[in-house]
């Protein structure tokens, strides 16, 4: 159960950490990555035929890559949260004493006097002694719990949807104006998922749109110059 907020008008949105980072992540490299590759491509040949193909292959494996490569990452992470849970529990079993004085110790690092920390720890202890040291000693907390399959679809969902971005800009573009419409489009949609993210997480707008919209435009420019350096799909 959530506790009830002491300001509900100014509410935080750190319990969007979670699935906000996949999506983001998810969404960046759809864009960036299929966008670099239809650019790459474009840039080494001028059929329009080749350019498709390749932007709905790099479409269909991202999608798969991202959303295994969360589970994975994310279901190890979680992996180490309940290991770590378990320890902590056998510890409160054996030694019940020495985990009090633990908490209560942490507690004093944290400003508290002595005799503060100690009712404090003596509290929490009685009331819940493994949600006090899984919160205090390891800082874990349910917002911020690893959910590997939330991750998972959250990160192949947003890049299927980002990276048909670029692939439906390449698809409507001119004759001869590949490159620059992709470019074009990748760039006005890297500009908005930044500020999609910043809004999600109540961020400053201008930075998180500078940051995304840069380095897209590195990755891009990159991948442009060594398709036409080769003349090769890269």
């Amino acid at each position: 159960m959530t506790p009830e907020s002491a300001h509900p008008d100014d509410p935080h949105f750190v319990h969007r950490s979670g699935w906000l980072r996949a999506a983001v992540l998810g969404a960046n490299d759809g864009i960036i990555s299929v966008a670099s590759l239809i650019i790459g491509v474009a840039a080494a040949t001028p059929e329009a035929g080749a350019v498709l193909v390749a932007g709905v292959a790099a479409l269909m494996a991202g999608a798969m890559s991202m959303a295994a490569g969360e589970y994975i990452s994310v279901s190890s992470q979680a992996d180490s949260e309940k290991a770590d849970i378990a320890r902590e529990q056998e510890a409160l079993t054996a030694t019940p004493a020495d985990e009090e004085a633990e908490l209560a110790a942490i507690y004093r690092a944290r400003g508290l006097s002595e005799a503060t920390a100690a009712a404090v720890a003596r509290e929490l202890t009685a009331l819940d002694p493994l949600a006090a040291h899984v919160r205090d000693e390891l800082g874990l907390s349910e917002h911020l719990a690893a959910r590997p399959l939330q991750a998972a679809l959250a990160s192949g969902v947003t890049f299927s949807a980002a990276a048909a971005v670029p692939l439906l800009a390449a698809w409507l573009a001119p004759a001869g104006a590949i490159m620059v419409t992709v470019v074009a489009v990748s760039v006005l949609a890297l500009a908005v998922l930044g500020a999609l993210g910043a809004k999600a997480g109540a961020a400053p707008l201008v930075p998180a749109m500078l940051r995304v919209v840069g380095w897209g435009v590195f990755a891009m420019a990159i991948t442009a110059a060594v398709g036409k350096l080769f003349g090769v799909s890269v």
